[in-house]
């Protein structure tokens, strides 16, 4: 078995890369571990002592935060946009990659293209006109009117990860099931949706953490606070006159933890989609 390239590397060289991902790994985790400590000390200790360690730390702040601020029903609203964006994204993001890639039409590099240029496209500079659409549709203060925007504004990336992925399914396989005589819902359900077990994986976690720290679409299309999500209720601790640290930073906890959680647990389905080939040609 060869030996890695940093272990073949010089011996000052390898002291440097070493050093360099320690500092690196600090620099990553402290601002964690300083929100988790800080968030159990009360309001007036944080304004003295920003750094240091609470004397005596209390789940106060969560608990305040958690009635005041309306986190569970705001919690529970993050999960039913991010968990179905995320279902609908994967359906539509196979369903499209299976398309382009093995019907028999020559319009499948327009539509890859059309995708792509999806990519090139931000929230910031259609949130105008898309405010405008929803209000003519009826879609302003329901859940739908978040859901349809998360969807749509990830399906680009997703497509790609999905196009590149199912391309390199063989074509052979997938032709004697249609000699058998297997109809298109079965070769995608029984045959592509397996296959791509990594690269879903891939897609689902990506797709999860853009859902899950979205603000923009829930702050602009909802103003009711049982339709808020967990990042903009989040800011209602941030006022212009007074800010409750110790509120705010208990709360920002309660945002982080599900997200660390989730990649905690599917961070190796995510290395192995990427290592499958999820973006390459």
């Amino acid at each position: 078995m060869e030996e890695s390239p940093l272990k073949q590397a010089p011996l000052n060289w390898r002291i440097a890369a070493y050093a360099f991902m320690l500092i690196f790994a600090i620099l990553t985790l402290f601002p964690l571990l300083w929100l988790g400590y800080s968030s159990l000390k009360p309001h007036a200790e944080i304004m003295l002592h920003p750094l240091g360690l609470p004397r005596k730390p209390s789940l106060d702040n969560y608990a305040r935060a958690w009635s005041m601020g309306g986190l569970g029903t705001a919690l529970g609203n993050s999960f039913i946009y991010t968990i179905a964006a995320t279902v609908g994204t994967l359906f539509l993001a196979l369903a499209a990659g299976y398309g382009i890639t093995k019907f028999p039409f020559k319009s499948g590099a327009f539509f890859t293209a059309a995708f792509a240029l999806g990519l090139m496209i931000t929230v910031h500079a259609v949130i105008i006109p898309l405010f405008l659409a929803e209000v003519k549709a009826g879609l302003i203060n329901r859940r739908l009117g978040i859901i349809l925007p998360y969807i749509a504004f990830d399906l680009p990336m997703s497509v790609m990860i999905a196009v590149s992925y199912i391309k390199g399914i063989p074509e052979a396989l997938l032709e004697s099931a249609e000699i058998d005589g297997a109809k298109y819902g079965y070769v995608f359900w029984q045959m592509i949706v397996p296959l791509s077990t990594p690269v879903i994986a891939t897609m689902a976690i990506l797709s999860f953490l853009r859902h899950w720290n979205e603000f923009l679409f829930v702050f602009v299309f909802t103003n009711k606070i049982a339709l808020k999500s967990l990042p903009v209720a989040i800011t209602q601790f941030a006022g212009r006159q007074n800010i409750e640290y110790g509120l705010q930073y208990a709360s920002l906890v309660i945002g982080i933890l599900p997200m660390i959680v989730f990649y905690t647990f599917f961070h190796a389905q995510l290395i192995k989609g990427f290592g499958e080939g999820a973006l390459k040609e």
